[in-house]
């Protein structure tokens, strides 16, 4: 499926979706940015035309649809703006600063009668989509334990630019990784309520900025003289009505070798077990089999590993613009997530196990 497609935010999340609209047979028409030149240089590979004004933009009636890719603070009002104007919208995670704006987005999608779609990209790597077969095909049994994590050795994004700066960002690792690991995690299991959070968060490596040459950082290179008003580390509990718990595990910086300690997912069931790296190419399950431990290693196909997550993401968009479907990942699911990272802030906040809101039952 084809679709005219706009991008606002040219920067590094905006390059990944233009890259991989073209790669989905959709390669957008503009890219919009504050930036003049950025814009430009960003637009050049796809030979799409570059625009500072995004009223203008919005206001074209040869595109069909937004990808919101900009900083956390803009996300919500921007959704808003592009489904006023009648655009579908991608809208990058987190879907909003909070629940309330995700009501907000969400009240502006039902009033354009448009589609939106949150920008949940872990769902349609290969690992994912091949556990999720395993799952319900009952391998696992019923799954009562899930563990997600993500470290980094050094890997702030944008230190001291937008990324550390609470009111722009709304927080650090937390509202960055947190939202891929929360919503997989609920994705895997077919979104369990969950009813608490308890969490603790640390702030290490913002001050002194550790050495930047070491590594090749998202979003730009570090501005010292900056703000770093964040969390870079966190660890979580979650629980879940039906009994469920959920470990989270995340950190931009911790000096720990890659490969350390396991980044993915493990899902603990009644008949099985499984691990996945969700950059990775294959899954191992750990299961009985007449009387008999087995371990079985799933391997994704070659050419189908992370790097077409991104593609597939913008097929199963433009092909939900084209038939009106609703998609994969809605912004209710996108309001449920914004919900558990709000009781994740306010406990680690009061140091101790905070309720989740009734919206993650949504």
């Amino acid at each position: 499926m084809s679709i005219r497609l706009g991008i606002i935010g040219s920067g590094g999340i905006g390059q990944v979706h233009a890259q991989a609209a073209s790669d989905a047979g959709h390669a957008a028409k503009v890219l919009c940015d504050l930036d003049a030149d950025r814009a430009a240089e960003a637009a050049k590979p796809w030979r799409a035309e570059a625009m500072t004004d995004v009223d203008a933009m919005l206001a074209r009636d040869d595109l069909d649809a937004i990808v919101v890719a900009l900083p956390n603070c803009l996300h919500a009002p921007m959704a808003c703006r592009a489904l006023a104007a009648g655009k579908n919208v991608l809208l990058e995670k987190p879907m909003a600063m909070s629940v309330s704006e995700c009501e907000d987005v969400i009240s502006a999608r039902d009033a354009a009668a448009r589609l939106l779609q949150v920008g949940f990209v872990c769902r349609f790597a290969a690992t994912v989509q091949a556990a999720r077969r395993f799952i319900e095909a009952g391998r696992l049994g019923r799954i009562y334990h899930v563990r997600a994590a993500m470290y980094r050795r050094r890997g702030i994004p944008g230190l001291g630019r937008w990324f550390t700066t609470r009111e722009q960002s709304g927080g650090g690792v937390m509202i960055d990784l947190g939202p891929h690991l929360v919503d997989l995690a609920l994705h895997l299991v077919d979104r369990p309520e969950v009813v608490s959070a308890n969490a603790v968060a640390t702030s290490i490596f913002g001050s002194p900025v550790y050495e930047y040459r070491f590594t090749n950082m998202w979003a730009g290179p570090p501005n010292p003289e900056g703000t770093f008003d964040v969390e870079d580390g966190a660890s979580v509990m979650l629980r879940c009505a039906d009994g469920l718990t959920v470990s989270l595990e995340m950190a931009w910086a911790s000096h720990l070798p890659d490969g350390t300690l396991p980044d993915g997912v493990t899902l603990f069931g009644e008949k099985g077990a499984m691990h996945f790296d969700i950059w990775g190419d294959h899954l191992v399950i750990g299961t009985e089999m007449d009387g008999e431990l087995v371990d079985v290693k799933h391997t994704i196909p070659e050419g189908e590993g992370w790097g077409t997550a991104f593609r597939r993401q913008h097929e199963n968009f433009a092909a939900n613009c084209s038939s009106g479907t609703a998609p994969a990942a809605t912004a209710e699911h996108g309001r449920s997530v914004q919900a558990v990272l709000e009781a994740m802030y306010a406990s680690v906040a009061a140091g101790t196990t905070v309720t989740v809101g009734e919206a993650v039952g949504a």
